[in-house]
């Protein structure tokens, strides 16, 4: 048990036990908490479609680690530390035929999805990627719906679409499919499908 620890936390909460509760710093609180707990369940559904095409033998992706520097470490474990560079883009590996792919992943419960919710460090990566021949996309969801949305698409968004978001009535030919895993190297739609599987040289 880490005893100066749990004193600090015992101090912090008398400290505040008589100031009124700020109810717009709780919600928003429980709102990041909450948006940190589904893009994490995001990523796990994703993860399980990397595994899903390397046991077929068709791709090997792994999530990107953030590049990390321990600074400081204490005898209890608990360490202080920051990150050394800018974020590379979230997912990165090499499909069968020997090509890159690597794509950023960002979900959302609204009903739509804003084009800034990349940065635009991750968006300068994914043009460099894509600009050398990789296969360069955005893997979102919206709602309960999975889409893997080519990288010059997301791009362009304002120029397709009319404006700087996507709503899932307007990618919906990019929508792959989701089985507890997100496939996304599948489209659901037929056409789309194998136009894909032949520019990335798969049959899914």
């Amino acid at each position: 048990m880490n005893f100066d620890s749990t004193e600090k936390e015992l101090q912090e909460w008398l400290k505040n036990r008589g100031r009124a509760a700020d109810e717009k710093e709780i919600r928003t609180k429980c709102q990041n908490r909450i948006n940190n707990a589904q893009g994490q369940h995001f990523e796990r559904e994703i993860l399980a479609g990397c595994g899903r095409y390397k046991d077929l033998g068709l791709a090997v992706i792994d999530k990107t680690p953030e590049p990390f520097r321990v600074m400081k470490k204490n005898p209890n474990g608990i360490f202080t530390g920051r990150f050394t560079a800018l974020a590379q883009p979230d997912f990165q590996g090499t499909l069968k035929n020997g090509r890159s792919i690597v794509f950023e992943a960002k979900m959302t419960m609204k009903d739509r999805m804003q084009r800034n919710v990349l940065t635009d460090t991750q968006m300068r990566a994914l043009e460099a990627h894509e600009g050398l021949g990789a296969v360069a996309a955005v893997c979102i969801s919206i709602g309960y719906g999975f889409y893997f949305i080519p990288w010059e698409v997301w791009r362009d968004m304002k120029d397709i679409f009319g404006h700087q978001y996507v709503t899932p009535e307007q990618i919906a030919e990019y929508e792959v499919k989701f089985d507890g895993a997100v496939r996304f190297l599948e489209y659901k739609g037929k056409a789309m499908r194998e136009a894909m599987a032949d520019a990335w040289g798969l049959e899914t």
